[in-house]
């Protein structure tokens, strides 16, 4: 039985530029940072007395004789792609619903092809984790997504995350003394809309925008080095974070009309009007989880304001990927 343990992500700034399709031309950048929220999946070779060959658990069970009739796409792709000829079966587990903005998605794929690469006995690095989980997501399963999710998952960690026209990509740690970390994560908040989307779908209408949208998303990748010098700086009041969280939000909803909702935008009003400084939608946009900056003395205003939602407290992670349960032997 092999356990993998993957680290969902929240998004600050640089959204929207970690797509093929516009740091091929244009380079891309995002600030980022996992947090201690988890998608675990155990994986194991199946006995030979079963009369199939692959089970899947997750929000469905399959049961199939073949790779081809896995109806869910990232396991049907991965095992296609990972060449998986043995029985097998994979759980899933997730501390967050799916297609929620925290990168559920990439981070299932990060999850399964860890586990399943030590299943087999070998080890990937987390460079090597991230550029398998793109090639798949990308090239294999199809899907419009961006590159950051998957790098947050591998490598874990508040991160500035470049991305280069030729596609490779560099991750650089965010250095801030411990008062200020404690600060910034002390000011964030966390809630979860109720509203499910299909990333995918709202991500295609931004990439379909982005000849329209240059100057936007110019500003968006700025803001990533702008938001690192203010965190550094501590003569800058943090509250200025969250003012730029507003400043971003305000780009991200004018590169498509299904970013925000009159029911986002709605709770949007009533957290500035209760205190908050800014946020915005994690993810692609469309529903799922949004991120709040308040200051500590604001936050019980916030949370009445918002008690109709599910608050999600959390905190900063830096472990990334990792095998937490590794016991090969007496496998079938």
């Amino acid at each position: 039985m092999i356990i993998s343990r993957t680290p969902f992500r929240i998004s600050f700034f640089g959204g929207g530029t970690d797509y093929p399709a516009w740091f091929a031309r244009h380079g891309g950048a995002v600030l980022a940072t996992t947090i201690d929220k988890y998608c675990y999946i155990s994986c194991r070779y199946l006995p030979p007395f079963f009369e199939h060959n692959y089970r899947i658990v997750y929000s469905k069970i399959e049961n199939t004789r073949t790779i081809d009739e896995i109806a869910h796409p990232a396991v049907r792709g991965v095992l296609n792609w990972m060449n998986c000829d043995r029985g097998l079966e994979i759980h899933h587990d997730g501390d967050v619903p799916a297609r929620s903005g925290v990168g559920s998605s990439s981070s299932f794929t990060v999850g399964l092809i860890n586990a399943l690469t030590a299943l087999s006995g070998r080890y990937i690095s987390k460079e090597a984790l991230a550029r398998q989980a793109i090639h798949l997501e990308q090239d294999v399963i199809k899907e419009a997504v961006g590159s950051q999710d998957q790098v947050s998952a591998a490598f874990g960690g508040f991160n500035r995350i470049e991305f280069m026209p030729d596609g490779s990509f560099q991750v650089s740690p965010i250095i801030l003394a411990p008062k200020r970390m404690e600060e910034l994560q002390d000011s964030l908040m966390l809630f979860f809309t109720g509203f499910a989307r299909t990333a995918a779908e709202v991500a295609q209408t931004k990439i379909d925008n982005f000849g329209e949208r240059v100057a936007e998303l110019t500003q968006m990748r700025l803001m990533v080095d702008e938001a690192i010098e203010l965190l550094q700086d501590d003569a800058v009041p943090l509250f200025e974070f969250g003012r730029m969280l507003d400043r971003t939000w305000k780009f991200k909803r004018s590169l498509s009309n299904k970013v925000s909702t009159p029911e986002i935008d709605s709770i949007y009003a009533a957290a500035l009007s209760a205190g908050a400084a800014g946020g915005k939608l994690i993810g692609a946009g469309g529903g799922g989880f949004i991120l709040l900056f308040v200051p500590p003395q604001a936050q019980e205003a916030v949370k009445k304001s918002l008690a109709q939602l599910i608050q999600v407290p959390f905190r900063f992670e830096t472990s990334g990927s990792r095998i937490v349960l590794y016991q090969p032997s007496g496998l079938a």
